[in-house]
């Protein structure tokens, strides 16, 4: 549950906090939806849209890594939205790839994937962004002070 006086609570009813809970509640939809949008894609268009094989084909697989963060966006876990942001271009090279290479309906789906994965990396940033300028300048203290922490406990 959210604290009702946090910035980030919808009881809060001044105009500068209250827009911000909405965008931060949008940025974290956005997100969702684009990612299911592109794993739905992804299964469609390896199975029955376009496949590479007649019968479907077991590039379908790809999509696996874009359910792991689905969990993490919908908990709203901040380091998850951070690294789908980072994920999201293995997905948008491929339908770059695929949007200039390929032609029919493989080219329109390829684009199709390009803006969900665009969606996907804006929805992530924006709502990294709020939620740090949000949270204030002490969070953001604790967040560097963590993450620095973290990198210097590793090998």
């Amino acid at each position: 549950m959210t604290d009702p006086s946090s910035p980030l609570s919808p009881a809060a009813t001044h105009g500068d906090a209250a827009d911000r809970w909405l965008g931060v509640r949008g940025t974290r939809w956005l997100a969702v939806a684009s990612l299911l949008g592109l794993i739905v894609l992804g299964l469609a268009w390896e199975l029955w849209l376009a496949p590479l094989r007649e019968g479907g084909s077991w590039w379908a697989i790809k999509v696996l890594p874009l359910t792991v963060p689905l969990a993490g966006l919908l908990k709203n876990r901040m380091y998850t939205y951070r690294w789908v942001s980072l994920l999201v271009w293995l997905y948008f090279t491929e339908g770059a790839v695929r949007a200039t290479t390929e032609s029919g309906i493989s080219m329109w789906l390829a684009v199709v994937e390009v803006l969900l994965c665009i969606a996907l990396f804006v929805a992530c940033a924006l709502h990294v962004r709020m939620r740090l300028r949000a949270a204030g300048k002490e969070a953001v203290a604790a967040d560097v002070a963590s993450a620095t922490a973290a990198a210097a406990s590793r090998p």
